[in-house]
């Protein structure tokens, strides 16, 4: 449909004016024709209305044609105006055209003069129209590169990615008048694009796909390929359904490897050459904006984690300090009970941690044994509230798991909720759990109140990690200093029924109830152990080095005339590395019909109950018959403690190796050649440390003291 062309005519001849639009109405369908009498007349239709042209008589009373067409100018420069008079001569028609009139022409008698006239409009109007959308063009070009600059200052004073976003599909809106615009955020750890920000001004329109998977439809391809691509018409691509779609036509630009910028028009090709460039304007800026918000995000993290890093060395080097101290203090004291204080103590003197305090591994429920820096209210607490306390619950765990734990924030730990008021008055947050470990023995926990939220980093926690295992150390030290005093031993007897246990495997290789017997161990470290075992003359047990994956080597030490000793070497057993942990010695072992007896001298401090329940641990068939309490009439200073004192590892195993395997019985029941052999050193050396051995063994008899 012809857009309709609005005509003034002004003349002041009565009914001319009317004559003549009436005309020129006939002449051209798209003319719509209103009459003025005079120029007067004329600037209060102009005022009241747009007209796309005016035809106006030369010689007019008050005002010319000129001069009205002077008075139009200087509203509107370019606005048609045709000079339509009477009066024909060479000057008048320089006259207007000097005056800057559209057309000139002379009015003659008959309907062709308005035939001629009505092109004239027409022509002079398209072009008038043409030109003025020329400029409004370049106006709207102007004023949306003024927008993208401002935009682009907005983007690049953004701090954040989602402002950018945020900003770009906005601008999109406004610039290109689109009915969506979106952009999508490409997330490397889930692979997909992740809607960001969107507009949408056309109600039809559902909203943007809030995500699109790997390969999954136009706006992925478009981010993996890396090229814009435009679609006239995207219910034409096979790949698109028409609801996940911006538009009927859509434009879509990557960010780089930020993601996507999609607008959507109802229109099929609904984009221009302008809108296009405009677009990929807006995303270069956008896309450059993102990369100075990463890189400016990169740097403040990167001085986040210097700060962070600068005040956990700070924190760490204090931490150091601390433990010096604490080792320092452990090393001079001679009781566990001054251990645990000397380490609560350092601890709650610094400004570091608000307070300490240990909880024994024997007690149960574990309660404090030691503790500074807190009242005693709070011990009592604690121990009022048994196993309901959190604090309770901590050490149990770390004691099963002898690992370290680290409570974060108290006041946002559901268990820890009964702990609130008592957090908020105490002044702590974190509360950390150190295990007291020695050899995979667990002696009991350390626990550490600090200030703030989640504020002990992991170098500090493997500094307190090792600090546990130092006070591990430390109390076993000082255990096995006091039992070496001490007259008074417990001997624990148990009976293990476990078909694991190897004395019980030896046992099944015997006929009806004979009995076998350990007589001795020798633990070489890194070489093996070496057990001695006496079985009846009827055993057959050499076999077993090739059956048993268990025993490395198997040999017969010395045969009577009712029992063999034979020697074997093992790489270890579950059942000696208990005893190894907890330094427990065995006095005497059997075993009849698939059952163990055993008799364990257990030195003072250790706690029966962990002991017990670490060999039903890995043997469940193991059950305490007796115990009982032995004291020995020697000096409290053991012959063995001397022994151990005096002699090399070389000749206390030679010395343990021939009382074993009746080298000192009469007759012998082996040669220092056998007990050579089943130590794996030549004879002489095997002589060499015996002979060393039974002198100073003779020398602390007889004198007290060894050369």
């Amino acid at each position: 449909m012809t857009k309709p062309i609005t005509v003034l005519v002004v003349d002041n001849e009565p009914g001319f004016a009317d004559l003549a639009g009436e005309m020129l109405e006939r002449e051209h369908d798209a003319i719509e024709a209103e009459a003025a009498t005079d120029g007067a007349e004329a600037l209060a239709v102009l005022e009241r209305r747009a007209v796309d042209c005016i035809v106006s008589d030369y010689e007019m009373p008050e005002m010319t044609g000129l001069e009205l067409l002077e008075r139009v100018r200087d509203d509107d420069p370019d606005l048609p105006f045709v000079l339509f008079t009477g009066r024909g001569s060479e000057e008048i028609a320089s006259e207007a055209i000097a005056a800057g009139v559209t057309q000139y022409l002379q009015k003659e008698s008959g309907k062709k003069q308005y035939a001629l006239l009505a092109n004239q409009i027409t022509n002079a109007v398209a072009q008038y129209r043409t030109e003025t959308e020329l400029r409004e063009s370049e106006r709207r070009y102007e004023r949306t590169l003024t927008t993208l600059h401002e935009t682009t200052r907005d983007l690049m004073r953004a701090e954040t990615k989602d402002e950018i976003y945020r900003s770009a599909v906005e601008t999109a809106s406004d610039i290109l008048d689109v009915a969506v615009a979106a952009s999508y955020a490409f997330e490397p750890t889930a692979g997909s694009l992740v809607h960001a920000a969107s507009t949408r001004r056309s109600p039809e329109r559902g909203d943007p796909a809030e995500t699109f998977e790997r390969g999954e439809g136009l706006v992925w391809d478009v981010f993996s390929e890396g090229e814009s691509a435009y679609y006239e018409d995207v219910t034409r691509e096979d790949s698109v359904e028409a609801t996940g779609a911006s538009g009927r036509s859509e434009l879509i630009v990557p960010l780089g490897t930020h993601g996507v910028l999609v607008a959507g028009c109802e229109d099929v090709d609904g984009f221009d050459e302008t809108m296009t460039e405009l677009l990929h304007i807006l995303a270069a800026n956008t896309e450059a904006a993102l990369d100075r918000a990463e890189r400016e995000q990169l740097l403040r993290d990167h001085d986040r984690t210097l700060t962070r890093q600068n005040e956990e060395l700070t924190r760490l080097n204090h931490t150091n300090e601390i433990v010096r101290e604490i080792n320092h203090g452990v090393a001079q004291a001679s009781t566990r009970a001054a251990i645990e204080e000397t380490v609560c103590d350092r601890l709650a003197e610094t400004d570091r941690y608000r307070f300490a305090w240990i909880a024994a591994s024997d007690d149960e429920p574990p309660t404090p044994t030691a503790w500074s820096g807190i009242d005693a209210a709070y011990i009592d607490t604690i121990r009022g509230d048994g196993d309901c306390a959190p604090e309770i619950t901590l050490v149990r765990e770390i004691l099963e798991s002898g690992r370290l734990q680290l409570i974060h924030d108290v006041l946002e730990d559901d268990q820890w909720r009964s702990r609130r008021k008592e957090a908020l008055t105490y002044g702590y947050q974190t509360v950390l759990g150190v295990p007291l470990v020695a050899d995979e023995r667990r002696y009991g926990v350390l626990v550490v109140h600090v200030a703030g939220a989640d504020s002990v980093g992991e170098s500090e926690r493997e500094v307190l990690a090792e600090l546990g295992e130092t006070i591990g150390h430390a109390i076993r030290s000082v255990e096995q200093t006091q039992a070496m005093l001490t007259d008074s031993r417990l001997e624990l007897e148990l009976a293990v029924g476990d078909s694991r246990l190897l004395l019980n495997r030896l046992s099944d290789r015997l006929a009806g109830s004979e009995r076998i017997t350990l007589d001795g161990v020798i633990d070489r470290g890194e070489d093996g152990i070496v057990l001695f075992v006496s079985a009846p003359v009827t055993a057959s047990l050499t076999a077993l080095e090739n059956e048993w994956a268990s025993i490395e080597t198997l040999s017969v030490v010395s045969e009577g005339d009712e029992e063999t000793l034979f020697e074997l070497t093992v790489t270890s057993t579950p059942f000696l590395d208990v005893l190894r942990i907890y330094d427990v010695q065995i006095r005497m072992a059997t075993a009849e019909d698939g059952t163990a007896t055993l008799v364990l001298e257990v030195p003072q401090g250790v706690e029966t109950r962990s002991l017990v329940e670490a060999i039903q641990e890995e043997y469940p068939e193991t059950e305490l018959v007796a115990k009982r309490e032995t004291t020995h009439t020697r000096s409290a200073r053991r012959l063995d403690t001397h022994l151990a004192e005096r002699l090399t590892d070389k000749q206390f195993e030679a010395l343990q190796a021939a009382h074993y395997s009746g080298f000192f019985e009469w007759p012998r029941e082996s040669t220092g050649e056998d007990l050579a052999d089943a130590l794996d050193v030549s004879s002489p050396t095997y002589h060499y440390h015996l002979r060393a051995a039974e002198r100073k063994l003779v020398t602390l008899a007889f004198d007290g003291h060894s050369n």
